[in-house]
């Protein structure tokens, strides 16, 4: 009945003869219910006051350690034709194995005694430049004969110009020496004419003097002949040397035109040879790069350039390899908001997908399946995906990471902060708060730069 009347039928009937009643209306389930809200609420009160653990979430991959220990692919530096593969999809390579063999799509390589031949012009730019050097040589060494010829003819001409100078010396002597004579045969001619006129000399005695006056006269006349020309070789002497000069200084600079003609003929040669020995031995080295090879040891993941005959370009990737011998690291990332709490050196606790765990993020203790890292690198710029990267290396004071795991594989990662109570930690996840500043003792904040 719905007991809506304001007849209160409880008052006018007792229920208590009703067994029914007896086993419902009694009040000892309110006391255990008493009792049990009374504990729940001590031990809620009690709950609020224990410790938890603040931490920063994020998720990531797995990578390695070292950058060279990463999945790669291989690029050809040259273009080229797939002829031949050696390996497939799967296998192992050790560093410098031949994975494929290519060959040339360009018409200036296609010569295949190409090296060959650029050796043997080497080998005659060489016997050129020798040539050169030979001829360099010969005409240094003429050059000095011409140099030690003219100081000889030089040394010639200025004797012979000294001996005519003596010469026109001598001749002056003995055209004054002519001229005293024929001042004496004159006064002995006037004084015989006197005495012949007086009677004392013979017509026979003026005549001799009269001659001999003549013959004076004649000698000197041919002395000053003489005098002329000895002035005349010594001005022949001077032109001589002038002469001389000229003569050898034109042979000197044709040798020595012709030598620095040769000079430059043999550094031109040289200049082949270098560039010559430049292209013999990028040639080489290209025909080296035929053969594809391993960088480093490591298991073949794709074919990317598939088939026999199939061209690419210089840098195309033509196979992904992943190196067999790394260290595993996780690269994870958290928002910027939580990036000040993060140190290098912090631990971090890391679960990896595919194997099982049990987390309570407040209680790392009582957490199951979970493995230690530790921050090893902290990017300084914004990733595209609005976060920032962190690069976590295995805790070597936890135990070992699983040997299974493998590159590209998913990871959660949780940073452990400060320990606060429970109470604290609802408070500030309700009104929005972030965790508390934490620096970890020990710890670098930002990351050294040099």
């Amino acid at each position: 009945m719905l007991n809506i009347s304001n007849n209160k039928l409880n008052k006018k009937v007792s229920l208590d003869r009703f067994a029914s009643v007896q086993k419902v209306f009694h009040q000892r389930h309110y006391k255990h219910f008493n009792r049990f809200l009374m504990a729940f609420t001590i031990i809620g009160v009690i709950v609020l006051f224990l410790p938890w653990t603040q931490s920063i979430s994020g998720s990531g991959y797995l990578t390695t350690l070292m950058p060279g220990q990463r999945p790669q692919t291989i690029q050809s530096p040259i273009p080229g034709r797939i002829e031949k593969w050696y390996v497939q999809e799967g296998d192992y390579v050790k560093k410098g194995d031949t994975i494929l063999f290519i060959s040339e799509i360009k018409n200036e390589y296609f010569d295949p005694r190409l090296v060959e031949r650029t050796g043997q012009q080497i080998r005659a730019k060489e016997a050129s430049v020798t040539s050169y050097g030979g001829k360099v040589k010969a005409l240094n060494n003429q050059i000095a004969a011409l140099t030690n010829e003219r100081s000889l003819k030089l040394q010639q001409a200025e004797n012979k110009l000294v001996q005519s100078r003596l010469k026109v010396q001598s001749d002056s002597i003995d055209l004054e020496a002519a001229k005293t004579n024929i001042l004496i045969a004159q006064r002995q001619f006037d004084r015989t004419e006197q005495l012949q006129s007086e009677g004392l000399k013979a017509v026979t005695d003026v005549e001799e003097k009269r001659l001999k006056l003549q013959e004076t006269q004649a000698k000197l006349v041919s002395q000053e002949n003489k005098l002329l020309a000895a002035k005349n070789e010594v001005i022949n002497a001077q032109v001589e040397i002038n002469r001389v000069k000229a003569a050898y200084t034109d042979k000197i600079s044709k040798a020595q035109s012709d030598m620095f003609t040769a000079q430059s003929n043999q550094y031109d040669s040289e200049a082949q040879v270098t560039k010559l020995e430049n292209q013999y031995t990028n040639y080489e080295m290209r025909s080296q790069m035929y053969y594809i090879r391993a960088p480093q040891n490591g298991y073949i993941n794709k074919a990317i350039q598939a088939g026999i005959g199939e061209t690419f370009k210089e840098g195309d990737r033509l196979v992904g390899i992943m190196p067999s011998d790394y260290e595993m690291a996780v690269e994870t990332f958290v928002e910027p908001i939580d990036l000040p709490l993060v140190h290098l050196g912090e631990k971090v606790r890391i679960q990896f997908d595919g194997w099982p765990a049990i987390v309570f993020s407040g209680w790392p203790n009582v957490s199951y399946g979970t493995y230690g890292g530790k921050v090893v690198a902290i990017e300084t710029f914004i990733s595209d995906n609005g976060k920032y990267r962190i690069l976590l290396a295995p805790d070597e004071d936890d135990h070992e990471w699983p040997k299974d795991l493998r590159v590209g594989s998913g990871a959660r990662t949780i940073a452990l902060l400060e320990d606060v109570p429970i109470w604290f930690e609802l408070w500030r996840q309700l009104n929005g708060f972030p965790p508390n500043y934490y620096q970890p003792q020990g710890a670098q904040a930002k990351p050294i730069k040099k």
